[in-house]
């Protein structure tokens, strides 16, 4: 008798592939990077383009507008533009984050400390009053712990980016979190187009508008969108308090992440996800760079070139995540959530610079 059985002639021996992978499968697949993504990658780059020669041709509509917009419409399209979404969740996620890092250089600790401790107060006030506030209604309507966490974190700092840094600390579903970036997408595309005529009629000035801008609307893009608007003085007021509320998402996700760790059982063998996200250490690190005065000016200024066709590009992408047919079947109450979180932040930071900002 033979030592082994022998093999039945039905069956068939399935060799497994060597786990290198042949060079063409390696380089597919490189740093996340898959053949799946680019027919919406292309997309996400031919749309950005549109939007950059419409902006080109009529300097009164923003690039960043024009690209949510597109994004918005291909979202909501038939079936045939499902191959698209892989690409176009990639650059939401990816392009974004790349251009929160580059951010950095745009920030100095100077220029936190020359907006003046009204404004600052203003800043933390606001974040605060959204963060906890959000997640008290979000229980108030019976959501879960997760929904609301992600929801109050995108609209009390910084929209879709915010909600990527906190995903990993907050237990939600996968439905959920795309849930809160739908919302959250939707709320910052309505207020680009909502709070320069707000701005208008309340009678605001630069300074006003700008910090109420950069008080309240929910991703970098979405600001800067907005302010443009107003033009440059808007612009520079609105992107410095922004970025001010950014520099807030690391110490509320380490927050977070302490204080859920403390409520993980001993023996839950669930990884913990680190304090802070690569990209939130990236533009911290960005930051300091930029404070300490050793990055050429002409540096800055390509950097900014960079970050801004990276933040058009993700914008379609952030847009395409606006899937109406998903939020219905939601019901209504994440978009009950959504809108009372959008007039919070907007009302608390409205009253705020009201009072604190001539």
């Amino acid at each position: 008798m033979s030592e082994f059985p022998p093999i039945p002639p039905s069956s068939s021996v399935e060799i497994a592939p060597p786990t290198t992978g042949s060079t063409p499968q390696r380089l597919a697949n490189f740093g996340g990077f898959s053949r799946e993504i680019v027919p919406g990658l292309v997309f996400a780059v031919l749309a950005a383009t549109v939007a950059l020669v419409v902006n080109a041709a009529v300097p009164q509509i923003s690039t960043l507008i024009i690209a949510v917009v597109l994004g918005i419409a291909v979202g909501n399209a038939s079936e045939s533009v499902e191959p698209l979404r892989p690409g176009l969740a990639f650059v939401a996620k990816k392009f974004l984050r790349a251009g929160v890092v580059l951010l950095g250089l745009r920030l100095s600790i100077s220029q936190v400390t020359e907006l003046g401790w009204p404004t600052i107060l203003l800043v933390v006030g606001t974040v605060s009053a959204t963060f906890f506030g959000t997640q008290a209604i979000g229980k108030r309507l019976g959501l879960s712990r997760g929904l609301s966490l992600l929801v109050a974190t995108g609209y009390s700092i910084c929209g879709a980016s915010a909600i990527a840094a906190m995903e990993g600390q907050s237990d939600a579903e996968e439905e959920e979190v795309a849930v809160a970036i739908g919302l959250v997408t939707l709320a910052g595309s309505l207020a680009m187009f909502v709070l320069p005529i707000l701005s208008q009629l309340f009678g605001l000035s630069d300074a006003q508008f700008g910090t109420w801008v950069g008080a309240s609307v929910h991703d970098v893009a979405q600001v800067v969108a907005a302010a443009s608007t107003g033009g440059a003085a808007v612009l520079s007021v609105a992107v410095v308090v922004k970025l001010t509320r950014v520099v807030l998402l690391a110490p509320i996700v380490a927050g977070v992440s302490i204080h859920r760790s403390r409520e993980r059982d001993a023996d839950d063998s669930r990884e913990t996800p680190p304090l802070l996200p690569g990209f939130v250490l990236g533009f911290l690190a960005l930051m300091v760079l930029r404070t300490s005065g050793v990055v050429p000016v002409a540096v800055i200024d390509t950097v900014k070139i960079i970050e801004g066709i990276l933040l058009t590009i993700a914008l379609v992408g952030l847009g395409a995540g606006v899937r109406f047919g998903r939020l219905r079947k939601l019901g209504g109450q994440p978009l009950i959530l959504g809108f009372v979180a959008w007039f919070l932040v907007a009302a608390v930071s409205l009253i705020g610079t009201s009072l604190l900002v001539s």
